[in-house]
């Protein structure tokens, strides 16, 4: 284990860091705010932390793959351990675990909140807070990678263990080239969504962080009632379809760039995720519609929550608490299932329902013809054992983790409703859940065991397991290893 490599790489993070704090210190210089100078202090603070750490490049600079899963590991948790600095020192969240709750919400892109008073906040609080949702919906280590000058195979030992979802394929050889034309498409995707929500009536400020909330997946807003607090049919419809834009794999957006148009269109998880969100939508507003009386304004809703379940960003604009337990059920399905990998979305990933399928039905046919070789097939190509093999132990670590962590947070003794769903509206990080936890409610209820369990399980989420439980395993820092 390169202990002087992973120290100097974590403090050349943490360095930037500081310097993308400024950007809310600049905010609330704009607004004449006093909360600049926390923002500041956290910001020197980190400069300290890099100079000590990351200033001189270690004589052994390679890494390898353990050492990318524990960079990545400690990459997220210390981000949200010094950004919520500012929350706290401010005064907005006066109590530190629940800052860093905030924080961990923030950059995981889960959106859950322990705050219930949102519009009496400083703008460069509120900016800061959604921030975290751009910066980590494409991952704060692909952010970091952009930005930094690692050799090639170090930085791709870092992507491997960042980028979400079971589809590791790169678009172009080079890990750095690799994140900047992510960051690209990302940026420009983004500036598209705060140009149309301007036209439709948003202040700039508005657009730009909830743009930010849906360009991450997040769906932290500025307005206690979220984007139900504009009643916009276009604003709706807007942030509906760069939800689900965001939830495509970025690959495609790479596809497109080449105009390899062709291969777009035969990719299967793309198919699969929009005819969920197509079939979803139609099942719930049938069923909604005489709750609203217009088959066209139960479309306007169902649409917008589906695509924000779905893509696991957690916008509300009706409370779905209250409609039928059908398209309740609904919704929970898919927020289990989640987006495409590859994207900004977290759940399990439409690629990897998308495998499970498959693979019964493979066994199935085996089971009818002894014979026969059966192959699983994802896009034309063969999925190999150990890739299903892998899949199955990461659906096993991921219902034990639900069920233990359930456990842990019933002991609060709220309903099952409120305990179940959010565990796994943070575990997938969605944000709302139903009940207490419902998309007009909070998390600030929950006791700080409670509070340090769904911390966990949104970095798990979104770190996809096993960087997380690996630096969690006593072998791992073994000195022979």
């Amino acid at each position: 284990m390169n202990y002087k490599m992973i120290r100097y790489i974590l403090g050349r993070m943490l360095g930037i860091e500081g310097v993308v704090l400024l950007i809310p210190m600049l905010v609330s210089l704009i607004y004449r705010e006093g909360c600049w100078k926390y923002f500041l202090f956290t910001s020197i603070l980190l400069f300290i932390i890099a100079l000590l750490n990351g200033r001189k490049t270690p004589e052994q600079s390679h890494i390898y793959g353990k050492e990318g899963f524990v960079i990545v590991g400690f990459a997220w948790i210390l981000w949200s351990l010094f950004g919520a600095l500012p929350f706290t020192l401010s005064g907005s969240i006066p109590f530190y675990l629940d800052a860093v709750f905030e924080t961990i919400s923030g950059f995981t892109t889960t959106g859950s909140t322990i705050l219930s008073e949102i519009e009496g906040l400083p703008y460069g609080i509120l900016f800061w807070r959604n921030l975290t949702h751009w910066i980590g919906g494409m991952g704060v280590l692909v952010f970091v990678l952009m930005l930094t000058t690692l050799n090639d195979k170090n930085a791709m030992h870092l992507m491997r263990a960042e980028v979400p979802g079971p589809d590791k394929d790169k678009m172009i050889p080079k890990a750095r080239e690799n994140a900047m034309l992510l960051y690209m498409m990302y940026f420009a995707l983004t500036v598209a969504e705060i140009i149309l929500l301007k036209l439709g009536g948003m202040t700039l400020y508005d657009s730009i962080v909830h743009a930010f909330s849906t360009a991450g997946t997040g769906g932290f807003s500025t307005k206690n009632s979220s984007i139900a607090y504009y009643d916009s049919a276009y604003i709706d419809g807007v942030i509906t379809i760069f939800m689900i834009l965001f939830g495509v794999n970025f690959n495609m957006y790479f596809l497109i760039l080449i105009r390899d148009i062709k291969s777009v269109f035969k990719n299967e998880e793309l198919r699969v995720y929009l005819g969920i969100v197509a079939s979803t939508i139609v099942l719930i507003t049938v069923n909604i519609t005489h709750m609203y009386g217009s088959v066209i304004k139960a479309f306007r809703y169902a649409s917008f929550q589906v695509a924000s379940v779905i893509s696991t960003t957690g916008f509300m604009t009706a409370d779905f608490d209250l409609w039928p337990e059908f398209s309740k059920s609904i919704l929970l399905m898919i927020m289990l299932i989640g987006a495409c990998g590859g994207s900004t979305g977290g759940g399990m990933k439409v690629s990897r329902i998308m495998i499970i399928a498959k693979s019964i039905k493979r066994e199935v046919k085996q089971l009818l013809h002894p014979r026969s070789v059966n192959i699983t097939m994802v896009n034309g190509k063969r999925v190999s054992d150990d890739s299903i093999r892998g899949l199955y132990i990461y659906v096993f670590a991921y219902s034990i983790i639900i069920v233990l962590s359930t456990i842990v947070v019933s002991l609060d003794n709220y309903d099952f409703g409120t305990t179940f769903t959010s565990v796994l509206t943070t575990l997938n990080n969605v944000g709302p859940g139903i009940s207490k936890v419902g998309p007009t409610c909070n998390f600030s209820f929950f006791s700080p065991l409670s509070k340090i369990v769904l911390c966990m399980d949104m970095l798990v989420g979104r770190l996809e397991i096993f960087p997380f439980l690996m630096i969690c395993s006593p072998s791992l820092w073994r000195k022979k290893f």
